[in-house]
């Protein structure tokens, strides 16, 4: 069980009560929990200012509410045709943390000065520049463009890798050479640089029955920040010297924002899972949030002893298979997976003493492995302040917006 809740039953119970009115499925945002998270990281930040990853969120209510807070500020997208939608929708501050081939959203984006003057897209290849220039349709708004940083830990000579394949600039030389060539290529500016390491920000260091395992993350993690802190530190020298302008570096991610903010090279923490503080991030010793986005699902059926079935549920994260991408059953406390089924796509059996205080149409709640891919399967999520619902706010979803 998670280390958060010292008392399940009363939160739990809780939660029914605020939702007593409403069917499940359903998802629910806690509003105490999600401020406190909120708060927690400025305060992990040491004053740089943290940029809201809105893939973690997808809601632009939650998104406006944690951007009116003292410490936010801008948004981290995922794709350009969201970039235009949250420009437009009144977001001034839009870095995109992905290249996009999206055509189309670049000619809009070419055509559109304010558009282009919210949005920040991101690069790293000569082919992406080709793509956009021929995407322009006439439209002649500069692009301002963000260079990445590959933050992948090499070691035993460069044979082993750790870290998401992302960007191909690795070096500082690399970056400087492409910062030199965008400022002899017409309609575009650099304006920022990114790197996200995703191996610490992402990686839990402290798995629950696993110490060795854990151990192993630390000593590697600690090693690959010490490097990269030094190879940041170079290529944001080396792009400065060819982008004197350049507005900000980005870095780091939930798990790892007080140790990004604290290099001087970066100006700005991502972070966004530690809004709603998913399951994977229960293995974190830097941190400890508070569990803020749930979902219900309703049991329907009652095989037996120690038996219940909900409804669904079987929403699987994104990332490499396995137990840790499943939902969590998170209350009411001692529900498990049947190990024959798991969390299936229309019914999904709970086994544990706690199912034979259950009856058909309670709920049991669910932590998704992932944060903003629960939005993915609900139009609205409830606010819950208290014991009561005291809004409903549509997710992308909602508004009618898949935008992967």
């Amino acid at each position: 069980m998670h280390r958060f809740t010292t008392d399940s039953h009363a939160l739990g119970a809780r939660y029914d009560r605020a939702t007593a009115h409403l069917d499940a499925p359903l998802a629910i945002v806690d509003l105490a929990a999600f401020d406190a998270n909120a708060a927690d990281l400025v305060r992990r930040a040491h004053g740089k200012p943290v940029r809201v990853a809105s893939k973690s969120v997808r809601c632009r209510a939650l998104l406006e509410r944690v951007l009116a807070r003292d410490g936010f500020a801008g948004i981290m997208s995922f794709t350009l045709a969201e970039s235009l939608w949250l420009a437009r929708s009144g977001f001034s501050d839009v870095l995109l943390a992905y290249p996009s081939a999206d055509r189309a959203a670049f000619a809009e984006l070419a055509d559109d000065p304010k558009l282009a003057a919210a949005v920040t897209v991101m690069v790293d290849d000569v082919a992406q520049l080709e793509l956009i220039d021929a995407a322009r349709a006439g439209g002649r708004a500069e692009i301002r463009v963000c260079l990445e940083l590959d933050t992948a830990f090499r070691t035993a000579g460069g044979r082993m890798r750790v870290g998401a394949r992302r960007s191909p600039l690795r070096e500082p030389a690399q970056l400087a050479e492409f910062a030199r060539l965008m400022a002899r290529r017409p309609g575009f500016k650099v304006v920022g640089l990114m790197a996200y390491e995703g191996h610490v920000a992402g990686v839990g260091d402290a798995v629950a029955g696993r110490p060795l395992f854990s151990r192993s993350v630390r000593v590697m993690q600690a090693a690959a920040r010490r490097e990269l802190a030094r190879r940041r530190w170079e290529a944001v020298r080396a792009v400065r010297a060819e982008a004197p302008d350049l507005e900000f570096v980005n870095g780091g991610g939930t798990g790892s924002v007080q140790g990004t903010a604290a290099e001087a090279a970066v100006t700005e923490v991502a972070a966004g899972s530690g809004l709603y503080v998913p399951r994977l991030f229960d293995n974190f010793r830097s941190f400890s949030g508070r569990p803020a986005a749930l979902f219900a699902q309703p049991v329907v059926r009652r095989p037996g002893p120690g038996v219940v079935t909900v409804l669904g549920g079987g929403y699987p994260a994104s990332g490499a298979p396995g137990a840790d991408r499943l939902p969590e059953p998170y209350l009411p406390a001692g529900l498990a997976y049947d190990p024959q089924e798991g969390a299936g796509e229309v019914q999904t059996p709970l086994l544990g003493a706690a199912a034979d205080g259950l009856r058909v149409g309670d709920k049991v709640w669910f932590r998704h492995a992932k944060a903003g891919e629960l939005c993915e399967r609900f139009d609205a999520l409830r606010l819950v302040d208290g014991d009561r619902v005291v809004e409903t706010v549509p997710t992308y979803r909602g508004e009618g917006h898949t935008f992967l």
